[in-house]
């Protein structure tokens, strides 16, 4: 999946050897410059290359959201082989966007960060299959070859599983799933992983040999983890838990926030325009991709009644329960205790609202309703 599904994940051994090394050799910190017209230097790390996942960044780069704040922010693709939490550990970037439960095994492991806005509310993961198989719940799934990326992205599923009694262990065979969905439509896989904002469009933009058109979502079943009681949060702002000890570095993270969230209320409110900007920046996605993309992101974020970017503390709650009992095939589970109190705050997001409400910004969306996107072959 072209998102946090497509990170490798570092184990906790390698991970706090890294950070130690870092220590020791006395790794060099994102620092922020100044710009020549007065603006602060930010970098931020994305979980993956640019697209529709990250549109709210782009935006507030490309409507100088940032540069009120005084902020001049370069925006770092991710990769395969790029670890967006431990490159904030080790000061290489000034912030980070990654999924909580891989954050917080990299925090168990030693990572010095903290969870200071919560952009998405709701998880994105899917279980996908074939109408014609009749799996409409986790129960359904017993006998069945289930599809998971691994890595650290299949603890939904396991517990969702697990939920409905039955074993992931023993009770369906697990097929370790590619991050696409060819052996799906090929029917090596019952039912495959896919985040609602990527590999379940790539089906829609597919044609079904059989008919010769797109396929539909009357095709296709799911099982979202949200109704099932299991989803984990996602996609957050991380920073450096020592730096925020530093004034400075408080103060811009409240600044970084502002601007980042009123990027994301511009692209709930023009996801034309994101769509063209993510385009223009170098998306390998189409532009119906990406506009669906974008969609189904903001459905995710929106409405965000506490307000978009606060962090719940139930939905926290669950997600570290999650983290810590269910096991995934290996017996491993993403935590082996619950993390500290400096895992997550709250209080910069808070400021950063309080900001925003000031300028006028509809914070919440309560009034948001997601437009219809029509998909093309190949997402172009």
């Amino acid at each position: 999946m072209r998102s946090t599904a497509r990170k490798t994940r570092l184990t906790a051994g390698v991970a706090a050897a890294v950070l130690a090394l870092a220590a020791l050799t006395g790794c060099s910190t994102s620092e922020s410059s100044t710009t020549a017209d007065g603006l602060t230097k930010v970098k931020l790390q994305l979980q993956w290359f640019k697209q529709g996942q990250f549109a709210g960044y782009l935006a507030a780069v490309s409507q100088g959201f940032y540069r009120e704040q005084g902020l001049d922010v370069e925006i770092l693709d991710g990769g395969t082989d790029i670890v967006p939490q431990t490159v904030l550990a080790q000061g290489q970037t000034d912030y980070a966007i990654a999924w909580v439960p891989k954050a917080l095994a990299s925090r168990e492991a030693g990572a010095g960060i903290t969870n200071v806005a919560q952009i998405f509310q709701r998880s994105g993961t899917k279980q996908v299959s074939f109408k014609t198989a009749a799996i409409s719940g986790p129960g359904d799934l017993r006998g069945k070859k289930v599809g998971n990326w691994g890595y650290g992205n299949e603890f939904e599923l396991f517990a969702g599983m697990t939920k409905a009694g039955v074993n992931p262990a023993e009770d369906v065979t697990l097929v370790q799933q590619q991050f696409d969905m060819n052996a799906f439509l090929a029917r090596d896989i019952d039912a495959a992983q896919a985040m609602s904002y990527n590999e379940y469009a790539q089906l829609l933009e597919t044609k079904n040999p059989a008919t010769g058109k797109l396929y539909t979502t009357d095709d296709f079943t799911t099982i979202d983890w949200n109704d099932q009681g299991v989803a984990m949060l996602q996609d957050a702002i991380w920073a450096n838990t020592e730096k925020l000890r530093d004034s400075a570095y408080a103060d811009r993270t409240v600044k970084f926030i502002a601007a980042s969230l009123k990027g994301w209320a511009f692209c709930r409110d023009n996801v034309a325009t994101c769509r063209d900007l993510t385009v223009a920046a170098g998306s390998t996605l189409g532009a119906s991709h990406q506009e669906w993309q974008i969609t189904e992101v903001n459905k995710l974020i929106w409405p965000s009644p506490n307000g978009i970017g606060v962090i719940d503390a139930a939905a926290w709650d669950r997600t570290v329960s999650i983290a810590k009992t269910t096991r995934n095939q290996e017996g491993a589970t993403v935590l082996t205790k619950d993390p500290d109190a400096e895992s997550y705050t709250n209080d910069y997001v808070t400021k950063a609202l309080d900001l925003l409400r000031s300028q006028g910004v509809d914070v919440v969306g309560s009034g948001y309703t997601p437009q219809a996107v029509t998909l093309t072959e190949g997402g172009k």
